[in-house]
């Protein structure tokens, strides 16, 4: 009986893993287009290395030109819609285009969809973005998806050497 508790515990924290290593090949796909996104949306060089302390628990995701960078950076994946919307069979197929995105996919735009309903109302489209990556990433921790920043350094490197 104790082995196959062991068995199913040890199951759990190898898809946890899993799990983990989807969100960080997101994270840094999503990534991508930051460059891109800089001058569109005013970042400063301080302002771009924020974006690096997403997931940490002390991040706060206040400054409007973050949530202008986010949605320039959206736009530059088909994420949202012509009206500031998020596309939802976009966004599943960019969640599905990384390794095992699929394991992930419903869940993640579940979350995506709930924060979208959530901020709808704000005006602002660069303040709605903001406020509803705060709410993924929220979302994210509570069902521990977050990458740590470890995970996504040591991917990083990985994906510069190669």
């Amino acid at each position: 009986m104790a082995g196959a508790a062991l068995l199913v515990l040890a199951g759990l924290l190898l898809r946890t893993r899993a799990d983990l290593g989807v969100m960080t090949d997101i994270t840094l796909g999503f990534g991508q287009a930051l460059d891109h996104c800089r001058e569109e949306s005013g970042l400063t060089q301080e302002k771009m290395e924020e974006f690096f302390h997403f997931w940490s628990e002390d991040f706060k995701l206040e400054a409007r030109e973050l949530g202008c960078a986010l949605r320039c950076m959206s736009a530059h994946f088909n994420l949202i819609t012509d009206v500031n919307s998020m596309h939802h069979a976009n966004a599943e197929k960019f969640v599905k285009s990384f390794p095992n995105g699929e394991v992930l996919a419903e869940q993640l735009i579940g979350f995506l969809h709930e924060c979208e309903r959530r901020h709808h109302a704000e005006a602002d489209a660069c303040f709605r973005v903001l406020h509803m990556a705060a709410c993924f990433r929220d979302a994210c921790r509570h069902a521990r998806l977050a990458p740590t920043m470890e995970m996504l350094l040591a991917e990083f490197i990985m994906q510069a050497e190669t």
